[in-house]
């Protein structure tokens, strides 16, 4: 299947991937752009498709000679069909106020716990890869950073939740970049708003040289050594002249509306996930089509495995590895 003839609309998509044979192939486009099916143990492309179980077998002996197009991926040994994960795929990357586990239960007759944790694994494939790319340029180029706190108020909370949290801060700390040319904006949870964390963030994201806007906070405030640092009083004005973060609080606003109208309450543990969701989308909504986007999730689920036991945390195994 070509491009051209893939789903457009969500009403395209819930026909033409009802039938099993097209999800087959439309994954297999996915991980073997060239045709040509190889084993994901050994390599080989020494295969033959069983289309009466809609899997291969390896020609060369050895464990797990038999694989489908799940294996890999985080939708491996996962009993939920490629419709239903195609569908959900689909959903989350296009609806702009995101999508709850409740609405993917009711919508693909799932469980809720089962939607919860296809979400999850669909979060992780959105995570942008950045591969060692950075923001800005060298010449000059605007890049805006900002912290945010994400979290409820005590007074919203239930007494057992507020005992539980006890003296420790409420929020959770999120440090953000967008680079104004490209309108690419990076994310993540950090475990404070110190000089040294913030700073290190910066350094690993943003090209020497770029012109970099902040707010007048003291963590920022040696940025000049490597860049052209500007700041703006938020105390006076929010923009002075080519220096705001306006950008950046468009985002923030964005995630909180997101996390506080659809998701209702996020723990800090499962927050990174939800902000690569955001930043999935915010990256992706200019010029970018539904089948596009739902392509782009779907090329990015191979190498990446997220367990149960990973997701909640009953396990110390670093989830997520490429």
């Amino acid at each position: 299947m070509s491009f051209t003839d893939s789903p457009k609309t969500l009403q395209q998509a819930i026909v033409h991937f009802a039938d099993p044979d097209n999800c087959v192939a439309y994954m297999v486009e996915r991980r073997w752009p060239d045709g040509v099916v190889k084993c994901p143990t050994c390599g080989s492309d020494k295969v033959t498709f069983i289309a009466k179980r809609r899997v291969w077998q390896c020609k060369t002996r050895h464990a797990k000679c038999q694989f489908s197009v799940k294996v890999g991926t985080i939708m491996e040994d996962s009993p939920i069909p490629l419709d239903k994960w195609l569908m959900s795929m689909w959903m989350v990357a296009n609806c702009r106020n995101g999508v709850s586990s409740h609405e993917i239960a009711r919508s693909i007759a799932v469980t809720q716990k089962s939607a919860w944790f296809m979400l999850h694994r669909i979060r992780l494939a959105m995570k942008a890869r950045d591969m060692g790319t950075k923001l800005g340029s060298n010449d000059g180029g605007e890049v805006e950073v900002d912290e945010a706190f994400v979290g409820g108020k005590p007074r919203n909370m239930h007494q057992s939740r507020r005992l539980a949290l006890g003296q420790a801060d409420h929020k959770t700390a999120v440090i953000g970049i967008i680079d104004r040319e490209t309108r690419e904006v990076r994310a993540k949870v950090v475990p404070n708003v110190k000089r040294e964390t913030l700073q290190k963030e910066i350094l690993k994201n943003v090209k020497y040289g770029s012109s970099v806007y902040t707010d007048q906070a003291v963590a920022y405030d040696t940025l000049k050594h490597k860049y052209i640092h500007d700041t703006v009083n938020h105390a006076e004005t929010y923009v002075n002249g080519r220096v705001h973060t306006n950008s950046l609080e468009n985002f923030w606003s964005l995630m909180k509306r997101n996390l506080a109208g659809t998701y209702v309450a996020v723990e800090p543990f499962h927050l990174d996930r939800y902000i690569d969701e955001q930043a999935f989308r915010f990256n992706n909504r200019i010029g970018v089509s539904d089948a596009q986007r739902l392509a782009k999730v779907a090329d990015q689920l191979l190498g990446l495995r997220l367990t149960y036991a990973e997701l909640t945390g009953k396990n110390a195994t670093a989830a997520g590895k490429f």
